[in-house]
């Protein structure tokens, strides 16, 4: 190691921000990946304890909200390319969370099943739940929550 770990110091919890400074700390960018971070972090943690990520539980609710949808759109509306959507969809069909109907030419029709719509209603309850304790953690700090929202869906709004 070109580095010594002793020499570095640290605070008690071992963060290096209270003694490092942090030159992009401040970028919006930054900031929006930061907090995406943190909260994707919950819920994964959450959604782990039913078997699922958080690409899969979005997957599941857009089938639930769109059925009969191709792999291709949901690939576009989630901003995932084609050679990482087939092994998410193939993992959701192999466990039993999807069936696959011929629809047009070479794409399928997505559609949960049984026990996808299950998991789909079980998975939103935990995602609406994770939703609601973020936006109480921030009101109780004195955020306003919908300002938050209308400027994220602005920011979206500006790639599209």
């Amino acid at each position: 190691m070109w580095f010594d770990m002793k020499n570095i110091k640290t605070t008690e919890a071992g963060d290096f921000s209270a003694i490092m400074h942090n030159p992009v700390g401040r970028h919006l960018g930054y900031m929006l990946r930061r907090a995406s971070s943190v909260i994707m972090a919950g819920l994964g943690s959450s959604l782990a304890s039913i078997d699922l990520r958080p690409v899969e539980a979005t997957i599941l609710s857009l089938i639930a909200t769109n059925p009969g949808c191709t792999q291709s759109d949901l690939g576009r509306m989630l901003s995932i390319q084609r050679a990482n959507m087939v092994p998410l969809i193939t993992g959701l069909v192999t466990r039993g969370y999807i069936c696959k109907t011929a629809a047009d030419g070479r794409s399928h029709a997505l559609n949960l099943t049984e026990q996808g719509i299950a998991k789909c209603q079980e998975a939103e309850s935990m995602m609406d739940q994770h939703e609601t304790s973020i936006a109480q953690q921030l009101d109780r700090a004195g955020h306003d929550v919908a300002r938050l929202e209308e400027a994220l869906t602005a920011i979206m709004k500006l790639s599209a």
